[in-house]
């Protein structure tokens, strides 16, 4: 079988191409899935960095679909030949306020979706919608549950409201903002890229920030009821000067660093929420396939690579230059 992995030693010097991995086979409860796409994401650059010199080798990838090819003992779900995507999150059942003690993501610890193969739990092989390639349904997964939890979950975002969602061009950002458009909300978005501003404005952004402005001078006849954050460190003030008294913001990444300064007393006087948001549960999992189906909503693609030409998919996402979802087709 053949799959990317990480193993070794830490960082990007562990990843590697091999063809001689042994195939998975399905237990108790379990299905065996022959993957035919998968979806990139951020996760799959950090995970190498977050392992140690001699760590055994791991599959990578936390999205994908494919068909049921073999099923254990005791399945009842789903059965060989059906088309499935996966559900990312294992271990996180019911909507809760936080994951439950054992979650886990696909692909790490675990083996994932960069490979011919993958077995998982049956509840994490979903049936795919039959109106849905492969390629699309393999670009859902982390992404789309991620923006759907933070957006309405948490940040209980209306029709008559308006977010802004820094960093715009990643598969989280674009689904925030198709997710944001299709129920009628105002959507603002920045980003340094004049090309992904264009990009987002042609996708239903209302405004689109450029870094070098003064977003409170620009936007300063808006009213931000919602602030979805990823970025981090590098907006996260800017952002929070935009949100209006009383408003929420979400964060769920910090692309540019961990940690940050607030201006506590700014931050309290202002009555605001600030609100942690991470994946999502099998229950919000289907409400967001749901939404996605009852809006017509398809991921934006900006490129699709062979599971042979991976690397390439990893230097294409690692660049930051993408507006959507990258894939990997089997």
């Amino acid at each position: 079988m053949q799959g990317y992995v990480h193993g070794g030693v830490k960082g990007k010097e562990g990843l590697v191409f091999k063809d001689n991995l042994e195939e998975p086979r399905p237990g108790k409860g379990e299905v065996k899935i022959r993957l035919r796409a998968a979806g990139l994401n951020h996760r799959d650059l950090s995970v190498p960095t977050r392992r140690s010199n001699g760590d055994p080798d791991v599959i990578l990838g936390s999205d994908g679909a494919g068909i049921i090819s073999e099923v254990g003992e005791g399945v009842q779900s789903v059965k060989v030949g059906d088309e499935v995507l996966i559900n990312p999150g294992i271990g996180w059942k019911e909507n809760a306020a936080a994951p439950p003690e054992g979650f886990q993501i696909v692909g790490f610890p675990g083996d994932g979706t960069f490979a011919e193969s993958i077995v998982l739990p049956e509840e994490n092989a979903i049936q795919k919608p039959s109106s849905l390639s492969f390629e699309v349904a393999a670009s859902y997964g982390i992404a789309a549950l991620t923006a759907y939890r933070a957006l309405f979950t948490r940040g209980q975002l209306k029709s008559d409201q308006t977010v802004f969602i820094p960093g715009i061009g990643g598969g989280v950002a674009t689904f925030l903002l198709q997710f944001a458009k299709a129920i009628g909300a105002r959507v603002i978005v920045s980003s340094r890229s004049e090309e992904k501003r264009k990009k987002a404005l042609d996708l239903g952004a209302d405004l689109a920030l450029s870094n070098e402005d003064d977003w409170t001078n620009v936007a300063k006849e808006e009213k931000v009821d919602l602030v979805i954050e990823s970025v981090g460190a590098a907006t996260i003030n800017r952002s929070l000067d935009l949100l209006r008294s009383g408003g929420t913001l979400v964060i769920f990444g910090s692309s540019t660093g961990d940690t940050a300064e607030i201006n506590l007393r700014a931050f309290f006087y202002g009555q605001y929420n600030f609100l942690g948001s991470t994946m999502g549960s099998a229950d919000e999992f289907s409400a967001m396939l749901d939404f996605v189906t009852n809006h017509s909503i398809e991921p934006i693609i900006d490129a699709s690579y062979e599971l042979g030409q991976i690397e390439n998919a990893f230097n294409h996402l690692a660049e930051a230059k993408q507006f959507g979802k990258i894939v990997i087709t089997m």
